[in-house]
């Protein structure tokens, strides 16, 4: 499962035991009236692991170099203390946790088996495998580079696929949240390091946010440029019939549903770390090594 960015072949395979254990447990705790809290979690966990949100939820921590760029800091300064603290606060085991916390509750049964019922398909499994071997790039200029250098090919030789990747994206998130998510981010990261006494912040909130908002388009432009570019590596060995297939999935009604909730889902957790993050980074110290 992609999220706002972020195949090998065509032949009909057989879903693995292991997938098709999952499938079977997501339909069957779905028709368990009364399920127990702890049914309920293993099914939302079975769901994760069929659409790859987990390892989009785990492929947060990747964004923990960016919190010292957002301060104006070279995270090299803090030594190796930087890389134990980032890995304690953006710790994946953690992070799935408060992801099931919110979606035990919140992800009805219908949209749940709409969409584990696409990514258990051939199709959806290949999608999935090609999303989260994407997810997990450390270096996300692999992705952008290549990325690029395909959608120049498309705009010249395949006009059809790049309006396609187009189309998808704009599925992806329908209702334009990624924005305003990064924004918010960026804003409790930001309060969050002033408090802490991380950074001297010669702004208030308002004034924070009127300095944000600012800067809109130009974050607007440069998350379509990446989330297109992120897409055109992702999905390079796909054909033109499967990207359309894709879309037209994710732009089923309960589709939208799912991603809706598990976008919000992946940007509070990121939130949340990066404020976690901000208070603890006010004890380290220039050049702290282990």
């Amino acid at each position: 499962m992609r999220h706002l960015e972020n195949p090998r072949f065509h032949r009909r395979i057989a879903v693995a035991p292991a997938l098709a254990g999952l499938v079977i447990l997501l339909f069957s705790l779905v028709l368990l009236p009364g399920s127990a809290r702890a049914a309920e979690r293993d099914r939302i966990e079975a769901f994760l692991q069929v659409t790859g949100f987990d390892v989009a939820l785990d492929s947060i921590a990747l964004s923990a170099s960016a919190a010292p760029k957002m301060l104006g800091i070279d995270p090299g300064v803090f030594g190796s203390e930087w890389t134990r603290l980032s890995k304690q606060v953006f710790d994946t085991v953690q992070m799935r946790e408060m992801a099931l916390d919110i979606l035990v509750p919140a992800l009805g049964d219908d949209a749940l088996a709409h969409a584990a019922g696409f990514y258990a398909t051939d199709l959806g499994q290949r999608l999935v495998a090609a999303e989260n071997r994407a997810h997990m790039i450390e270096d996300d200029s692999v992705k952008q580079s290549e990325g690029m250098r395909l959608l120049t090919e498309m705009r010249d030789k395949a006009p059809g696929r790049l309006e396609m990747l187009e189309r998808m994206n704009g599925a992806i998130d329908a209702s334009g949240t990624s924005l305003r998510a990064l924004q918010e981010i960026q804003f409790r990261f930001l309060m969050a390091a002033s408090a802490a006494g991380v950074v001297d912040l010669r702004a208030d909130a308002d004034e924070l946010r009127a300095l944000l908002k600012e800067n809109e388009d130009e974050l607007r432009a440069a998350i379509r440029s990446s989330a297109l570019a992120s897409a055109a590596y992702t999905y390079r060995d796909f054909s033109d019939a499967d990207l359309a297939a894709y879309t037209e999935a994710l732009e089923d009604r309960l589709m939208q549903e799912v991603y809706e909730l598990l976008n919000a889902v992946q940007y509070e957790i990121m939130a949340n770390r990066f404020e976690a993050l901000a208070a603890r980074m006010a004890g380290l110290q220039p050049g702290q090594d282990i």
